[in-house]
């Protein structure tokens, strides 16, 4: 991706899944925030194209519908648009008042568009320069974990978002990779043994289901299983 004519804009050092999220300070409709302000906490950075957008404001209700769930995971959830802080204050009394739905989280008003050069999410769809409809999962030492994009037609999938936080964290938290549509309570896959020694004891061993000696299953650890039974609770 690139941007013409925009001096400022550094291509190498735009952010990749596993890098130190670039820092931030902005306003906010809860004043001023920056990235540190979230460290020891997970993030959702949830960029979007402009306000009063029809799909935006269908996420931003799902988004709030979901706001305790994503609290539970420990998840601050941060919106970003390059519209002003004016611009954004009249959306939210907008969707409170037409909607009955109060937005807990801050929105950025990144009016310089400097975040969003930064964070690489600067659209190429309109003449204008709006921030694609992107959102970056970012962990509490403040890497980015994941990056998805989307197109300015299409509304993200809210319960995807949130399905996605689950699997990165289980998979942290037992060293372990996560198979096609994981949802809380799968069995998840082990990581693939580096040696033939392993390999073949892997698929003799009891603590593994093994297809073969690249593929075998395994339950997460009780730890785990109890820290999130209560959000099986939820679905």
């Amino acid at each position: 991706m690139s941007f013409e004519n925009e001096t400022s804009y550094d291509i190498d050092n735009l952010p990749s899944i596993g890098q130190q999220a670039p820092h931030f300070k902005g306003l906010s409709t809860q004043g001023d925030i920056t990235l540190d302000d979230y460290k020891g906490q997970w993030m959702l950075l949830f960029a979007y194209p402009y306000d009063f957008s029809p799909v935006s404001t269908s996420e931003f209700i799902t988004l709030q519908e979901n706001y305790d769930e994503l609290k539970d995971l420990q998840i601050s959830v941060v919106g970003l648009s390059v519209d002003s802080i004016a611009s954004h204050i009249a959306w939210l009394t907008s969707i409170e008042s037409s909607f009955n739905t109060n937005i807990e989280f801050p929105l950025i008003a990144d009016s310089s568009k400097q975040i969003s050069k930064n964070y690489g999410i600067l659209s190429k769809e309109d003449d204008k320069q709006s921030a694609t409809r992107a959102v970056l999962i970012i962990d509490d030492n403040l890497v980015v974990r994941s990056i998805m994009y989307y197109p300015t037609a299409i509304g993200r999938n809210v319960n995807e978002i949130i399905r996605m936080v689950k699997a990165i964290k289980t998979s942290d938290e037992n060293d372990s990779i996560m198979p096609e549509n994981w949802q809380p309570g799968d069995k998840v896959l082990s990581l693939p043994p580096s040696n033939v020694k392993d390999a073949k004891g892997r698929i003799n061993g009891t603590n593994y289901n093994c297809k073969t000696w690249y593929y075998c299953e395994k339950d997460i650890d009780h730890k785990t299983k109890k820290i999130y039974n209560a959000f099986l609770q939820d679905e």
